[in-house]
């Protein structure tokens, strides 16, 4: 079977015209809530804090800052955009459509993917109005932005097939995954912790993402680069397996 790229188009596009209808939801308030961030701890706390690592603390926080949306956005973008179709019953309608599951998972995922990024990339303009910043790794940076969207899109989108409801939709971005991102490194180096803390907080899967997207602005992170890219990309194995086997047996998606 050929590659339908016109029907990865027509799902594509549709995704990113209804991030544009929805721009205040999908982009301005995401940029606002980060820029009360750095005003809150970039500056008012920041300034009473010594450097981390060598880095002010208000350009410390930048990359997890980051990380925080992009994780939060790219669920959001994808469990919305799979979960509605399942609510509507217009499910039934991209099932049957001459695109394999494979590609109907491209224009879903690509499409949450490319919003999360962007929205990114406007946060890191935005974080460079209040703070000083460096990428000493611009390309590896832009790089791993676009393997962790791809990444929690997937994510995301296992959570849009699995959940049965709108509360179900938003309790595990809600009550898992966004503590996590504020216990992984977020706004503090693991290495502040003491030993038996910073060891409890090594089996947090969040940790190795956020010290991987800092090592690339400032070349230094809470564990090694190779771990972080490694376990990142084991993630997003793992992600991309567990939507295979959701197509493959029609779970609930053909209930």
């Amino acid at each position: 079977m050929t590659f339908n790229g016109y029907g990865v188009w027509a799902i594509y596009r549709f995704e990113m015209a209804r991030a544009l209808r929805t721009l205040w939801q999908s982009v301005v308030t995401p940029v606002i809530t980060t820029a009360l961030y750095f005003v809150v701890f970039g500056s008012a706390i920041g300034g009473r804090m010594e450097a981390v690592d060598g880095v002010a603390y208000g350009a410390f926080i930048v990359p997890g800052l980051i990380m925080l949306s992009l994780f939060t956005q790219s669920i959001f973008n994808a469990s919305f955009g799979i979960y509605f179709p399942k609510f509507t019953g217009t499910i039934y309608e991209i099932l049957s459509a001459p695109v394999s599951s494979l590609e109907v998972v491209i224009a879903y995922v690509g499409a949450a993917a490319t919003k999360s990024a962007v929205l990114g990339l406007i946060i890191l303009a935005t974080a460079a109005l209040f703070v000083p910043l460096q990428v000493l790794h611009p390309v590896i940076m832009l790089a791993m932005l676009v393997l962790i969207s791809v990444t929690f899109s997937l994510f995301g989108f296992i959570i849009g097939i699995w959940a049965g409801s709108f509360e179900q939709l938003n309790f595990i971005p809600m009550l898992i995954v966004t503590p996590l991102t504020f216990l992984g490194g977020s706004f503090y180096s693991i290495d502040m912790l003491p030993e038996g803390w910073r060891t409890v907080a090594l089996f947090n899967p969040v940790v190795y993402l956020i010290s991987g997207f800092r090592w690339t602005f400032y070349g230094a992170g809470d564990v090694a680069i190779g771990i972080s890219v490694a376990a990142t990309l084991g993630f997003f194995a793992l992600c991309l397996g567990v939507v295979m086997w959701m197509f493959k047996t029609g779970y609930r998606l053909k209930a």
